[in-house]
């Protein structure tokens, strides 16, 4: 795929192995430092052997851009991906809150929102889970008939969505 091409992070979660390689290339390439807690990308593990890669899924209403009262999240034009001016975000969380998936969250130490933005339409997470093997995350070209608001969960519904894949139905029902 090529810089700016409108694409999607695909994600398989039963291929994620857990080993945040995506975390450390995401927080390097944003933060200049291996610092997962800043990753546009998390790696959750809420119950054991059920690795969840959450990151934007970069919804087709944008409800975080749409609930900005600043104007400090925008979408690119190009990539489609959303984009935070750090200067204008004030933190107050109502992109959080407008986001089915809760998945922004503010900067570890500093006052802005972190969102997934695509890195221009080159995902460096993906590069990083390729290069392992795993294929948990792939870069697929954006389509307008694709939900990709299915997506976008919490990680604990991601969670027992997982867990009953591997571990069957009645794990489920006994939660």
């Amino acid at each position: 795929m090529s810089e700016n091409e409108r694409v999607w992070i695909a994600r398989d979660y039963l291929r994620c192995s857990g080993c945040r390689r995506c975390e450390i290339v995401c927080s390097l390439s944003h933060e200049g430092k291996i610092w997962p807690e800043a990753s546009r990308i998390r790696v959750f593990m809420l119950l054991p052997g059920v690795e969840i890669p959450h990151l934007c899924v970069q919804c087709h209403d944008y409800p975080c851009v749409e609930a900005c009262p600043t104007k400090a999240l925008s979408i690119n034009k190009q990539t489609e991906a959303v984009i935070v001016d750090k200067e204008t975000c004030i933190a107050c969380g109502k992109c959080i809150d407008a986001c089915p998936g809760k998945i922004p969250y503010i900067h570890p130490t500093d006052n802005y929102v972190v969102i997934c933005d695509l890195c221009n339409g080159k995902p460096k997470c993906v590069e990083a889970c390729a290069a392992g093997r795993w294929n948990a995350l792939e870069i697929i070209k954006k389509s307008e008939t694709h939900t990709f608001k299915l997506y976008a969960k919490t990680p604990e519904i991601i969670t027992r969505d997982v867990a009953s894949q591997i571990y069957g139905k009645k794990w489920r029902e006994s939660v």
